[in-house]
C-alpha cells in the first residue's frame, strides 16, 4: 500500500466511523465466543488500530500483530506500544507453529494479497482446533473504483466467494453477512458517478456531524447482526469461521454468535 494511506490511516483510524464499526463488528464475535486469557494474532494489523481500540478494553486478551510492511509495522509499535507482541512478515507465511491462536482476524487484508488462499490456509494453520477466524472484506466486483487503487486492493468479494474461499482451507460453520448497507447508495455513488478525488482513498474524517450520523447507523447495523441478524448488501462482506475439533463426551459447544447467512 501506498506510504502515504498508512500515514492517513494512522492519523484517522481511531476516529472514522468506518474503523469504528469494522472494530465493534469483530469485537462483537470475539467477545461472543472466546473466554479470559486468550491469544488472538491481528494477521496483517496495519497501523495497528485494531489492537489499540480492543486492548484496552479487554486487558486479559493477548494480541500479536503483524504486517508485511515495515513502516506499518513501525507505526503500530509506536501505536500500541506494550499491549501487543508485533512482528514484521507475511500472512501468507505466518512465522507462529501451528495451534498457537484462539482467534485469528483478517480486517480488510485477503483483499490486498495476490494469494489470499495462503493467507487463510495460514490462518487455519495457526488456530487452535476449535479457533476461530474473523474476515472483513470489501463486496462486490463491480464496485471497484478509484479508492481500491489507492489502497493497493486485488479484488473485491462476493460472500459466496468468501465463503467457499473459507470452507475450502477446512474451516466449517462460516457465517456470512453483508455489513455497511445504509451507507451503500452513498458509497456506490461516490465511486460509480461522481469525478475521483485528487486525495487518493476515502480514508478521511467527515465533518463531525456526519462522523456522529454515520457512527450511529453503523452503530445500529452492528446491534442488528450481534442480535443474530444479516443484511442483504452492503460495501463490505463480514465472516466468522470455526477450526472444528472433536467434541469431547458430554462436552457443551461453544457460544458462538449467530450472523444470519443472507
Amino acid at each position: 500500500m501506498n506510504p502515504a494511506e498508512y500515514a492517513k490511516l494512522a492519523e484517522v483510524e481511531d476516529r472514522m466511523w468506518y474503523f469504528r464499526a469494522l472494530h465493534g463488528r469483530i469485537e462483537d464475535q470475539l467477545a461472543a465466543s472466546l473466554g479470559r486469557q486468550v491469544a488472538i494474532l491481528d494477521a496483517g494489523c496495519g497501523t495497528g488500530g485494531l489492537i489499540r481500540r480492543l486492548a484496552r478494553k479487554h486487558p486479559d486478551w493477548r494480541w500479536t500483530g503483524i504486517d508485511v510492511d515495515p513502516l506499518a509495522a513501525r507505526l503500530a509499535r509506536e501505536r500500541v506500544g506494550e499491549s501487543a507482541r508485533l512482528a514484521e512478515g507475511s500472512v501468507t507465511a505466518l512465522p507462529f507453529p501451528d495451534g498457537s491462536f484462539d482467534a485469528v482476524v483478517s480486517a480488510d487484508v485477503l483483499y490486498h494479497l495476490d494469494d489470499d488462499a495462503a493467507a487463510v490456509a495460514e490462518a487455519f494453520r495457526v488456530l487452535r482446533p476449535g479457533g476461530i477466524f474473523v474476515v472483513n472484506v470489501p463486496a462486490y466486483p463491480w464496485l471497484w473504483s478509484y479508492h481500491d487503487e489507492a489502497v493497493g486492493g486485488r479484488r473485491r468479494y462476493r460472500r459466496a466467494g468468501l465463503t467457499a474461499l473459507l470452507t475450502s482451507a477446512g474451516f466449517s460453520a462460516v457465517r456470512a453477512t453483508h455489513a455497511n448497507l445504509g451507507v451503500f447508495p452513498l458509497v456506490v455513488a461516490r465511486r460509480k458517478l461522481l469525478p475521483a478525488p485528487k486525495g487518493g482513498s476515502d480514508v478521511a474524517l467527515q465533518p463531525a456531524p456526519v462522523e456522529a450520523a454515520l457512527r450511529t447507523l453503523a452503530a445500529l447495523e452492528n446491534g442488528w447482526i450481534r442480535a443474530g441478524g444479516g443484511l442483504p448488501f452492503g460495501s463490505s462482506v463480514f465472516a466468522v469461521a470455526t477450526k472444528s475439533r472433536p467434541a469431547f463426551p458430554g462436552e457443551k459447544p461453544k457460544r458462538l454468535m449467530p450472523l444470519s447467512d443472507v
